[in-house]
């Protein structure tokens, strides 16, 4: 059951009912195991945190900051702000000096908890540029002080100061006048385009998404939750409570690269991700599709096949499947498809909420033919998450992102663009009157960028228009459509597509590096050296023939004539990449600008 009771309130509320049972569990590194944390210890943390933020001055609505990778203490620490009606400002634990800097100037912020060595770091060396920031609370009982550090303290130091419940008093008085109205977050967006800006989420807004969230999922108190994406992503985040709020149990996971490993030792049943995730998972099991011997290699095809069979052309469709499919997916069913799932650690999968970017239609099919419960979706920041999903119950189609959530106003605008109106869309960007202006209409009405369309009450995005090129051609180009097409090769990490004011189309290419190797030795390139491999013309051509194959369903002007192959990753130390891994257009186009002017070279073409 959904406990509807403010976020100041709700993990005290939690507690009186589950108690002793487990809430959170995270692993402990030292000792190589998972600990867990009951509600009621959970609800007195949260306490001790509201009463340690008011021993330090903490006032009404005043933002505090926590940059860290995911930990149970930035739930504390988000209760403890809500507690006492101060706001919680989560900054990316990716996140630069200079994001820091401004994120801390921007909002006035005094207090920053900081999870590890590197946000200590960052947060210390910044700290002679943000006149109000007063004190760093470290999480991390391993971090290394400055030598000149005298105003930091430890997590542990931090809760002494909120024993014994000594601001009783004032945190019944602040709940108690507390409104809907108040901030809860000012999300700071990673900007693919130039300076973040804070998205305002008030406690309302978060309210009504959990309302109308709850019954289109049949999520209960007996889920699982591994917690993968930053809290500071809003989905992740209204995610997070939404599980809260049902008493499902959640295992925070500290280092993204640790996901695959906390899957198979926690065996969640449900987690939510990013398109990216399920990508690595199809590249894998295509790979060991490849790597198994004939036998193997029909039985897994057959399996899959059965599974698009009975999931998506029946199931999904709200379909009832023949009797002889149904005994033969059974049988693939106990056999192929679960140790397949078990391999991955979700043997107990429930559902996985997906979102933030396109799915590649391949493997979207994948992930349900395996028997995986995708649940398809679509929201911004700026609509605290979710605008649409999968409904339970209610038919689904592939490529589509859902049915809209009740309590939102959905219109199209000018070239089919996405308009959003209602209670969980935020009224403006924090201190940026003029961006709000021109993000959200006299009516009310919010400009999302995203172009796309409804069908038989289901959602389809077709574009992001500030992302649409023009080539000099005239023709209007949709990058994502083409990267997302492409990306499924298993030859292919990372994809961007250059053709704004271009006459044709190229990309830039991070190859998979281990298969790069493989390929050269494939075709008898003695050399194992990646940058010459990237620019050896065999190999060059063996990427283009596998293009020329994937986009024969494009128009024509839509076909990539050129490519670049590229001996690095792109790195969010060179700016090219956002908190959350989209692409930074503008970098990528001034950081390869000699690559791609390459491309286009007349002597070339």
């Amino acid at each position: 059951m959904l406990n509807l009771q403010p976020l100041s309130k709700v993990i005290a509320s939690q507690a009186e009912v589950y108690g002793d049972r487990r809430a959170l569990r995270y692993r402990d590194y030292e000792k190589g195991m998972w600990k867990d944390i009951s509600w009621r210890t959970f609800a007195q943390r949260v306490r001790a945190t509201s009463n340690a933020l008011l021993e330090l001055g903490v006032g009404v609505q005043e933002n505090v900051a926590v940059f860290s990778q995911n930990m149970v203490e930035s739930l504390f620490v988000d209760f403890g702000c809500y507690g006492i009606r101060a706001t919680s400002i989560p900054f990316y634990a990716t996140s630069s000096e200079s994001q820091v800097r401004y994120m801390i100037n921007d909002a006035n912020i005094r207090y920053v908890f900081v999870g590890e060595q590197y946000q200590y770091d960052v947060a210390f060396r910044v700290l002679k540029m943000c006149p109000t920031l007063t004190k760093l609370i470290i999480v991390d009982k391993s971090v290394q002080k400055n030598d000149q550090d005298r105003i930091s303290i430890y997590f542990h130091e931090f809760l002494q100061l909120g024993e014994g419940d000594p601001h009783a008093e004032e945190i019944e008085r602040r709940t108690s006048e507390a409104i809907p109205e108040d901030l809860a977050n000012i999300l700071y967006t990673s900007g693919t385009t130039g300076l973040s800006k804070g998205v305002q989420l008030s406690h309302s807004m978060y309210n009504h998404v959990l309302k109308n969230q709850d019954p289109v999922l049949d999520l209960t108190d007996k889920d699982v939750v591994l917690n993968f994406l930053p809290f500071t992503h809003v989905f992740e985040r209204a995610w997070t409570y939404l599980c809260i709020c049902k008493g499902c149990t959640l295992c925070v996971n500290l280092r993204p690269a640790d996901v695959l490993q906390s899957l198979k030792e926690v065996h969640p049943t449900c987690m939510c991700s990013v398109p990216r995730f399920w990508e690595k998972v199809y590249a894998g099991v295509q790979e060991k599709i490849r790597k198994s011997n004939t036998v193997q290699r029909k039985v897994l095809h057959e399996a899959l096949e059965l599974g698009k069979a009975y999931n998506v052309d029946y199931k999904m469709r709200g379909l009832v499947p023949p009797v002889r499919l149904r005994m033969k997916y059974a049988l693939y069913e106990k056999t192929v498809i679960s140790l397949l799932k078990k391999e991955l650690g979700l043997e107990r999968a429930h559902f996985f909420p997906t979102a933030g970017s396109s799915i590649p239609r391949e493997v979207e099919i994948f992930v349900h033919s395996a028997g995986i419960n995708m649940i398809a979706g679509y929201g911004l920041t700026e609509s605290t998450a979710t605008v649409s999903c999968d409904w339970v119950g209610r038919p689904k189609t592939i490529g589509s992102v859902g049915r809209v959530l009740d309590g939102i106003e959905i219109k199209f605008g000018e070239n089919n663009e996405i308009l959003l109106r209602g209670e969980t869309i935020t009224k403006g960007y924090y201190r940026k009157q003029e961006v709000t202006d021109s993000t959200i209409d006299s009516e009310g009405w919010f400009h999302t960028g995203d172009a796309g369309y409804l069908q038989n009450g289901e959602l389809f995005l077709t574009d992001r228009i500030k992302d649409l090129f023009k080539t000099s051609n005239g023709k209007y180009i949709a990058p994502q459509m083409i990267e997302t097409k492409l990306v499924v090769d298993r030859y292919i990490d990372q994809i961007v597509i250059i053709a704004d004011r271009r006459k044709f189309v190229s990309a830039l290419i991070i190859p998979d590096y281990p298969l790069l190797k493989e390929l050269a030795q494939q075709l008898g390139i003695s050399d194992d050296n990646i940058p010459e491999l990237c620019k050896n013309r065999q190999i060059v051509d063996f990427y283009m023939n596998r293009i020329d194959t994937l986009q024969q369903e494009f128009a024509h002007y839509e076909h990539v004539k050129r490519i670049t192959l590229l001996p690095e990753p792109f790195s969010m130390d060179r700016g090219e990449l956002t908190n959350t891994l989209k692409i930074k257009r503008p970098v990528i186009n001034k950081n390869y600008a000699g690559q791609i002017e390459a491309m286009y070279d007349e002597t070339n073409v």
